[in-house]
């Protein structure tokens, strides 16, 4: 009955966190000796299956590009967002954490933090840095006011440091705005930005090192949705 319980109708993941459930739970009972056997020592967990990444057709990233109005300077300020993130792969705490010095749009590269504090440089691109001198030149001087700040990219009622949070709903709102159907996130951007430079015959440790991957296995999965 446990077993049947566990299998039917459950994902590799649930059925796996179900079955450590039980174990916990019929471990517990022989601790306090309020069971004499433990009918879940059998039990084994569902092999895990890595999900596929979800990425954007390139339509959709063309249409999410273009949904910021930079005739204003908040539009200014999302349209070189979300034209960083896509040209460059960044995590979205990557992002939020950059700081003017980091940024280096004439020579066409970034530089960034990432996990285990380890510093990478990625190659930034002509688009997203043109916007991004843009927005420096035109657009963020007024969102800070008399404010200043170390932080590349701000947010626009206190001129503080933009939060992962904060780029999230901007990032949404505008999938809403273009009546984007597909679940939208930072990551999909990331992923978006892998799968369509494999597509178009990038080297795969190339890849791993602007997306900041320890290890080549974690990129593969790239691989998979071509």
């Amino acid at each position: 009955l446990v077993r049947q319980t566990i299998i039917t109708g459950l994902s590799p993941t649930s059925a796996a966190r179900l079955v450590a459930t039980i174990r916990g739970f019929y471990k517990y009972l022989l601790l306090t000796g309020a069971a004499a056997r433990n009918p879940a020592e059998d039990l084994t967990s569902p092999r895990r299956f890595q999900a596929l990444p979800r990425f954007l057709s390139l339509d959709d990233v063309e249409r999410l590009l273009a949904a910021p109005d930079p005739a204003t300077p908040r539009g200014l300020r999302d349209r070189a967002l979300i034209e960083v993130l896509y040209a460059t792969g960044l995590r979205v705490s990557e992002l939020v954490g950059l700081r003017m010095s980091d940024v280096r749009t004439d020579e066409g590269y970034l530089q960034c933090v990432g996990k285990g504090s380890k510093q990478r440089i990625v190659p930034l691109g002509d688009e997203a840095a043109s916007w991004v001198g843009r927005y420096v030149r035109d657009a963020r001087p007024l969102l800070l006011g008399r404010r200043d700040s170390p932080y590349l990219f701000v947010n626009a009622r206190l001129g503080g440091r933009l939060s992962r949070v904060g780029f999230w709903g901007i990032l949404k709102g505008y999938g809403r705005a273009i009546g984007l159907k597909a679940h939208l996130s930072p990551h999909v951007l990331r992923h978006s930005f892998a799968t369509h430079l494999l597509e178009r015959g990038a080297d795969l440790r190339a890849i791993q090192v602007m997306l900041g991957h320890a290890d080549l296995s974690t990129t593969q999965i790239y691989t998979h949705v071509l």
